[in-house]
């Protein structure tokens, strides 16, 4: 949460150099007292957006300067260029345009898109060529157009590339043809901005730096604005911020009592002043900057910086003028340019192309050798061509034979494979958006993948690492449960817990699996007969011997927070609360559920109505909550005159201030108290006690006195306020239920069980991050936790190497490390300490960390022990974390877990970071705007669709595109393998068996393209269902079981045979005739015998399709057959018109050689059951006695084969709630989410029985 997190720390802004704050420095002025042009230097700029390059050294070279130059005129077409110019500082005239467009501060349009006009081309191209594939192709093309090199068509490698390459354009433009429809839509929204005397409305993007606007009620903040006034007291205003950190309680932001008076539109059109302010950068959390009004000089801060991408709440209007635009605005900062992302399968697809490629020129220097020994020593040459023995010729025409060759077996390496699977994913991606499972309907959301090429890395995540509020949880607190003087209430009271009544009517007592000891509710007996709901409860205050005490239990909440009323316009009996948390929120409405109501403040009272009573008590005094303290009082005057402290906070700390006649209610409270943390409620305890006249006037000085200390104030204020809080009497306690998102905890049980370790990096204090733990079972009833809060760098360091050791001597052994392999060795390949599919065999541990320790966790000394550390645990939580400490903890895991692929998955600005250090980044999306969303590669609504998306549309995803690749590799290598065995019968003279446009063009866009979008798009190993049922299958794509360098090498040997049987069966068809294959005893051509073994080929690798294939749909019928009969329908056909349009002139009467002929049927019907014989025996082999995990599921699946596991389930559950409470009483906790410090003034400014300015 922004304000739970302190500004001048510099770990919360990324540690950040910070210089001299602005109230600090002076301003050189000349002239008529305006502000020099040049204004001194000021706050550093963390990010580097100044625009001043620079200083133009020798050392720096003409290259440096022409690198600079380039760089400005990217920067200029991107139109993001910086607007400052050579200060630390810019300038901004408050109602002076003229003067403000002297420094052409940038438009207010936004662009999130991945490409424009300019740079669309070059950006491509660089994507499109750093694949291997397509630059092999490109020189293969090139090489193709010099001289008589080329055996086959000169455009016959660089016209099907450039159909890939602009299907691939195609895909791309589509894509980002939707980002630009949403930046347009964000673009034309209107604001009212101050023109003359008048407020009139004026698009975003038409907004400059300087206007003045007005926001009303609900509406968002078009660019970064500084408050001046408001409708609210002291120029107050409350805003949300859950587009920029996901959270939804309101927060507090204040202009200058200086501006405040400004309540009219004449008003703020006769201000005159200057706005000095630091440069644009990403910090959230801190703002430096001045304000200068005639003679007077006035500091702003983080309190007066209203950021876009924020919404005005409960507020009727606000003033505030710009003072950053589009790209500048710190929402947009913090959305840096989308990097370049590619899956673990692509970057393996690009290593293989490399094997592929030395298989290829070693094909091709083979076949050069033979050509030079035939050309050496060859009798032809010798005796026909009179060339043997020229030596010098023969050794020229090696090289060029290399070449010839490379393009004769350049299909190897599949020309359509990059193109296919864009287009394959891009069909997944299609699938993701249209799934009606993960369409949330409350917000009219539908899931989205903004970038489809990553669909396949969603079936190979190994760790989660996730955002809690707004993410997880839906920060919404509801009053669920009270103890009050040891009787339980709640609002729904569960049928196992309601008062059971026997057949006389008397309440009968029962015991707890958890404790031998109740409260009976009329008397002190230890017993306990059950909960009560809120109904009873009413009743309770009238009859019960403790009336007294529940009344002011009742009062307590009503009257101890900092809440202010808001009287609805539209229904003046409904009271909106505004708090600056929804834990305090969640508490008032509570009390007004218990029967009394808060409905006005002013400075130095509050009034409630209690059981139909007007009780109006006067503040004295607010003792504020810290994080040190964990609890708040106010101290008040009640109706009859008594001076009370009520105080609410943590069990631990309010228990051990009870007085001796406080504690009557103790051990109940304490059973009550376990039994909400082990539902997962957030828990507070209430107190009170009555103070005399005289003790109150004592303390007050104290008090006093501590409140005007210059030094350490706040410690002092702590110190007083220890005096007065003691010898209290406990009223009882309170149970809040921070509502996670539907399906939360089912989804992270399940993704535990696919093999997925989920980190929760929060910004929240370290005691509500684990409560939230334990609802949404990422921590479980078995976890042992290991928190880590240490002070110190050397502390934080002694602490790790401990744990770490004490869990090594629990395993009996090392950390999970990878040794290299000869593959890693031969690539150069670093490696990484961690393996993430170790297994290790140790109780279930849970790492708890906050923000500031782990700020040493990440230096290098220390972050790879405690990597190994959090590598051995099943779940980390990291507390008070900053957005930088969050990317940085990504890239740890990225960049020394080997071959882990992470997710990341947030919902605000703050964690847009993360989403785009992680391999794949999703957003939660729903709300308008959210920059989390927009700025990740899918958007999902609910944290909960993240099952289906990794689960189902993952796995799919990863198996589909495994056998898409392998497939492409197969079949194109099975048909240029034939014209490698066709070398060693031509004496390597290049020649090609099969024609160029009918066969080697045509075979990756026409004849053999379907069976593999058949495989990627449509084929299912499992059904969703049964992935769903048994999310352990999630672990083949972890462990790359689909595809990695043994599949492949595998199925490359599988090409090696299918092409072998292929062409020396035609070839043990046409030798011993001498060709004469035809009926009427004449010679078959060369083209005849390559269009019956190119046939043959189609058929091989179509039934090696249906062999892979575990589903069937109609395409997979038409891709598989289809291809077989549309060459034989259109091959005719075309070597009938090729010939004419003199394009394939080597057809020329082929027809009948092999369509007349019956050899050719007989080969095409039996050849390819004799290749694929093979394939089928293996896999029969492999399913009948070494079957995967897979496999048996495909059987539970065909049969239909009954679960029992479900019944399990009651065993487990049995003894869940025990270890619980076990776990509880050794640590209990609490969660308390009331801003630190800063309330009490403001509630002081406050009296809603005035009415407030119009504006």
């Amino acid at each position: 949460m922004m304000d739970d997190i302190d500004l001048r720390d510099p770990q919360r802004h990324g540690s950040y150099p910070r210089q001299a704050s602005f109230a600090q420095q002076s301003f050189e002025t000349h002239g008529h007292g305006e502000p020099d042009a040049r204004p001194s230097k000021m706050t550093c700029d963390p990010m580097g957006t100044s625009a001043s390059a620079e200083p133009d050294t020798p050392a720096h070279g003409t290259l440096t300067r022409a690198a600079t130059a380039l760089g400005n005129f990217v920067h200029s077409t991107l139109e993001r260029r910086d607007s400052s110019k050579d200060g630390a500082e810019r300038t901004i005239y408050v109602n002076d345009p003229i003067k403000n467009q002297q420094y052409k501060y940038i438009h207010n349009r936004i662009s999130t898109a991945k490409y424009n006009v300019a740079t669309f081309l070059p950006k491509f191209l660089l994507e499109q060529f750093s694949r291997y594939a397509n630059l092999f192709f490109l020189f293969t093309g090139i090489i193709q157009l010099i001289g008589d090199l080329s055996p086959t068509s000169k455009l016959g490698t660089l016209l099907p590339l450039s159909v890939v390459m602009l299907a691939s354009a195609v895909k791309e433009v589509i894509e980002d043809v939707k980002r630009h429809r949403q930046d347009a839509e964000v673009n034309a929204r209107y604001t009212k901005t101050l023109h003359g005397s008048e407020f009139v409305p004026k698009r975003w993007r038409d907004i400059v730096v300087g206007d003045i606007v007005r926001i009303d009620n609900s509406g968002y903040f078009p660019a970064d604005l500084i408050l001046l006034s408001s409708s609210e007291p002291d120029a107050l205003c409350y805003i949300e911020t859950s587009n920029l950190d996901g959270e939804t309680n309101l927060k507090i932001r204040q202009g200058l009592p200086e501006t405040s008076h400004l309540l009219t539109a004449d008003a703020v059109a006769r201000l005159n002043g200057v706005i000095r302010s630091e440069l644009p950068n990403n910090s959230l959390y801190t703002y430096e900057g001045m304000l200068r009004i005639q003679t007077k000089s006035l500091p702003l801060d983080p309190m007066q910086l209203l950021l876009r991408g924020a919404q005005l709440r409960n507020t009727q209007w606000i003033y505030a003028v710009v003072v950053f635009t589009g790209h500048e605005t710190k929402l947009m900062r913090n959305a840096t340019a989308a990097p370049i992302k590619r899956t673990k399968v692509e970057r393996m697809v690009n290593t293989q192309i490399i094997f592929l490629f030395t298989i290829l020129l070693g094909m091709a220097v083979l076949c050069s050798i033979g050509a030079l020994a035939r050309q050496l020593n060859g009798s032809f040459e010798k005796q026909i061509l009179l060339s043997g023995g020229s030596v010098s010729k023969a050794w020229i025409k090696f090289p060029q034979n290399i070449l010839t060759y490379i393009i004769l077996f350049n299909n190897l390496i599949p020309l359509s494979l990059i193109v296919t699977m864009e287009a394959v994913k891009f069909v997944l991606g299609g699938l993701i958006n249209s799934d009606l499972d993960m369409y949330h309907e409350e917000s009219d959301t539908h899931a989205v993948a903004r970038t489809s090429s990553l669909v396949e890395e969603l079936g190979q995540v190994d760790y989660i690492f996730s955002d809690k509020t707004g993410t997880l949880t839906m920060n919404i607190m509801e009053f669920k449960m009270a103890s009050i003087a040891g009787v339980a209430y709640a609002e729904t009271v569960p049928d196992d817990k309601r008062v059971r009544v026997d057949e006389k009517g008397n309440e009968v007592v029962w015991q707890t699996a958890f404790s031998q000891s109740s409260f009976d509710i009329n008397s002190n007996v230890m017993s306990f007969k059950g909960y009560y709901d809120f109904r009873q409860f009413k009743e309770s205050k009238k009859t019960h011997r403790n009336g007294n005490i529940i009344r002011e239990f009742v009062n307590l909440l009503a009257v101890c927070h900092t809440v202010i009323p808001e009287t609805d316009e539209n229904d003046p009996t409904n009271i909106i609360y505004q708090a600056s948390s929804p834990d305090e929120a969640a508490l008032v409405k509570g009390a007004q559920q218990l029967g009394a109501r808060f409905h006005t403040r002013r400075p130095k009272s509050v009034t409630i109505t209690h059981d139909g009573r007007e009780e109006e008590y006067e503040v004295l005094n607010v003792n504020e909550f810290n994080s040190t303290r964990k609890r708040m009082s106010i101290l008040c005057r009640a109706p009859d005159g008594t001076i009370k402290i009520y105080i609410k906070g943590a069990d631990t700390v309010i228990l051990e201030r009870l007085g001796e006649q406080g504690k009557e209610f103790v051990d109940i409270t304490c059973v009550h108290l376990e039994e909400y943390a082990t539902e997962g409620l957030r828990t507070l305890c209430l107190a009170y006690r009555n103070i005399s006249e005289d003790e109150y006037r004592r303390w007050a000085a104290i008090y006093t006195k501590a409140s005007t200390t210059i030094n350490n104030r706040q410690d002092e204020l702590d110190k007083a306020a220890e005096l007065i809080e003691k010898d209290l009497i406990l009223l009882g306690a309170t149970a809040i239920e921070d509502k996670l998102q539907d399906g939360v905890p089912d989804t992270i049980a399940t993704l535990a069980q696919g093999g997925i370790k989920i980190w929760v990096l929060t910004g929240d204090r370290q005691e509500t991050a684990i409560n939230i733990g334990y609802s949404c079972k990422l921590l479980t009833v078995e976890s042992s936790l290991i928190i880590c809060n240490e002070e110190t760098h050397f502390e934080t360091k002694d602490f790790l190497e401990k744990k770490l050791l004490a869990v090594k001597a629990g395993m009996g052994m090392g950390a999970p490390s990878r040794r290299p392999g000869f593959l890693d060795r031969m690539l150069g390949k670093k490696t990484p300490r961690f393996d993430k599919d170790a297994e290790v065999d140790l109780e279930p541990l849970a790492l708890i960390i906050d923000g500031r320790t782990l700020d040493y966790a990440l230096e290098d000394d220390i972050k790879l022990t405690f990597l190994e550390l959090a590598t051995l645990c099943k779940s980390v939580i990291c507390c008070r974390v900053s957005p930088l400490q969050k990317a940085l903890v990504v890239k740890l895991v990225r960049k020394n877990v080997d071959g882990s692929i992470t997710l990341a998955i947030g919902d605000g600005a703050n964690d847009v970071g993360m989403i785009q250090a992680a391999h794949v980044g999703v957003g939660i999306s729903g709300q308008e705007g959210l920059q989390a969303a927009r700025s990740a590669d899918f958007a999902i609504a609910q944290f909960r669709f993240l099952r289906k998306l990794l689960l189902i549309h993952g796995a799919w995803a990863y198996a589909r595109m495994s056998k898409l690749i392998l497939y492409s590799y197969y079949k194109n290598i099975t048909l240029y393998l034939i014209q490698l065995w066709f070398a060693l019968d031509n004496g390597f003279s290049g020649q090609t068996l099969f024609e160029t446009w009918s066969s080697l063009s045509s075979y990756n866009v026409l004849w053999a393209v379907a069976q593999p979008i058949a495989l990627g798009i449509f084929d299912q190993y499992l059904s969703a269902r049964m992935l769903d049922r048994y999310p352990q299958m999630y672990r083949l794509g972890q462990r790359a079981v689909f595809y990695n360098h043994k599949v492949f090498f595998s199925w490359i040997g599988n090409s090696f045979f299918h092409s072998a049987m292929i062409y020396y069966l035609w070839r043990a068809v046409h030798l011993p005739s001498g060709g004469a294959v035809q009926s009427s005893g004449r010679v078959s051509d060369i083209w005849a015998i390559g269009q019956m073994v190119y046939a043959t080929d189609l058929v091989v690798i179509g039934l090696k399709a249906a062999l892979v294939a575990d589903i069937w749909v109609k395409f997979t019928w038409v891709a598989i057959l289809g291809s077989v009969l549309l060459f034989i329908i259109v091959f005719p056909i075309y070597a009938i018109i090729g010939p004419m349009l003199r394009i394939s002139p080597e057809l020329t009467g082929v027809n009948q050689p092999i369509f007349g002929n019956p050899i050719f049927w007989f080969g095409l019907l039996l050849f390819p059951i004799a290749a694929i014989l093979r394939d089928f025996t293996w896999k029969y082999a492999k399913r009948t006695y070494h079957p995967s995990s897979y496999h048996i599921i495909q059987e539970v699946q065909k049969y239909n084969i009954p679960d029992y596991r479900p019944r399990m389930e009651w065993f487990r559950k049995a003894v869940t709630k025990v270890r619980m409470i076990q776990r509880l009483k050794r640590t209990r906790g609490f969660a308390f989410s009331q801003n630190e410090s800063g309330q009490a003034g403001l509630i002081r400014v406050y009296d809603t029985t005035q009415r407030k300015p119009r504006g």
